[in-house]
């Protein structure tokens, strides 16, 4: 029961929650009908048998043949089972003619009682985890699910209600929380950690691997192309070099030298693999990467260096902005079917639905994780769900209740009635033809 304030202040009467069982649909409405049929149908076959009671009444009294008392007797007998099922069925839903008799009315009165005992129904034979267990076992989950994953339109149609998904939760997040999470989370755990040891070790592993030759075969490529196309700027560095009683042609003369042994070694480092300045360079990353290891003093030295590039202005405004790089990223290939990210997700799906088809071992875990998974979820909060069928069936109003119930139940109710009158007519004669042979 809920209460409310008017605009007044004034407490209002206090009002159920009526909401899920108000919404009148056309389908409610064919059933309105149909159960108003069938309550005619009933009523006809009562007024049908009262009709045929007097009839026969009249023409026993008449002097009518013996058979009439036959048909009398029917008569009666379908009259009183037709009254006692009406009674029966309406007793049910509300009180017959007004009259508070006692259980009768028994949906509205008590309903709490119906919701309870609803909810321990659903708990002991829907909710229990050798009934969940057994369902799942026999419905070959795993297998359903590769079969049905496997269809291209299943796959895309999962892939684009992943898509609406993926849009919504990013759309309710806030940036600002995000970016805190990925900072403290994500930022910080890379700055808090050393990086000399971590950088040893990958360049070592490259060192070992020879990986790193292309990017010498650059470097020299790069620097003999710098050396030959510098000749002028080489010149003048020499000359300004030189001493300043020197003379002018002597300097030129000893700065084209130097140019063309420093051409030379630049195109010698470039075309010999072997060359010694290689192989100390070599030499030198092995021992950097050692040192990066195990040397205090240079991972120190590593550790200042990351300091300043992180405290670098550009690099802050770059971690600033990732997740709204990331955001916009999302959002664009979630909401563009032709996405790699989609197409991926597709494929992925369609992969492990074909995977399920044919992995005996893959269906088994799935089908006993599901299985693990249900029998945990009955297990530690079926009471839960059981709550919320009581507490809802609560909440309904009880005479909307039993009305709304009567709608989706009575129409087949009311073949109670046409039973009760019919079978009451055949068990009257039955009685009645007994008591005229035996007495």
């Amino acid at each position: 029961m809920v209460k409310q304030l008017s605009a007044s202040g004034v407490t209002e009467p206090p009002r159920t929650l009526a909401t899920p069982l108000s919404a009148g649909t056309a389908a409610e409405e064919a059933k309105r009908r149909g159960l108003r049929n069938m309550k005619a149908v009933a009523l006809g076959f009562l007024v049908g048998a009262a009709v045929i009671f007097l009839l026969t009444s009249w023409a026993q009294s008449a002097g009518w043949p013996a058979w009439v008392g036959y048909v009398r007797a029917a008569a009666e007998a379908g009259m009183v089972g037709a009254l006692a099922d009406w009674f029966a069925v309406t007793a049910l839903f509300r009180y017959p003619m007004r009259l508070k008799i006692p259980h009768t009315a028994i949906i509205p009165t008590r309903k709490d009682q119906l919701g309870d005992s609803l909810g321990e129904f659903v708990g002991s034979n829907f909710l229990a985890e050798d009934v969940v267990r057994d369902k799942l076992r026999r419905v070959n989950l795993a297998s359903s699910l590769g079969g049905w994953l496997a269809k291209p339109e299943n796959a895309d149609r999962v892939t684009a209600e992943l898509a609406t998904v993926l849009r919504g939760a990013i759309t309710v997040l806030r940036d600002e929380d995000v970016q805190a999470v990925m900072e403290q989370a994500v930022a910080r755990r890379v700055i808090d950690r050393q990086w000399g040891p971590s950088l040893g070790h990958i360049l070592q592993q490259v060192v070992a691997d020879g990986a790193h030759h292309k990017l010498v075969d650059l470097m020299c490529d790069r620097s003999y192309a710098w050396v030959r196309d510098n000749h002028t700027t080489v010149l003048r560095v020499v000359s300004d070099r030189a001493p300043t009683w020197s003379p002018k042609f002597v300097d030129e003369l000893l700065a084209d030298k130097v140019y063309g042994e420093v051409l030379s070694f630049a195109w010698a480092v470039k075309v010999d693999t072997a060359h010694p300045m290689r192989q100390a360079l070599d030499r030198f990353l092995g021992e950097f990467a050692v040192d990066l290891q195990d040397d205090a003093e240079t991972i120190a030295r590593a550790e200042q260096v990351k300091q300043q590039v992180i405290e670098h202005p550009e690099v802050q405004k770059l971690i600033g902005a990732a997740w709204a790089t990331a955001k916009e990223m999302l959002l664009t290939a979630a909401e563009d079917p032709s996405s790699e990210l989609r197409q991926r997700m597709t494929h992925s799906l369609r992969r492990l639905g074909e995977r399920l088809g044919s992995d005996d071992a893959l269906r088994s875990k799935i089908d006993t994780w599901a299985e693990d998974a249900a029998a945990h979820i009955v297990t530690n909060y079926a009471s839960e769900l059981i709550t919320l069928i009581t507490d809802t069936v609560e909440l309904w109003d009880a005479e909307q209740t039993s009305r709304k119930i009567e709608l989706q139940v009575g129409r087949d109710l009311q073949f109670i009635r046409i039973n009760g009158t019919v079978v009451g007519a055949l068990a009257g004669l039955a009685i009645y033809t007994f008591a005229q042979l035996v007495f």
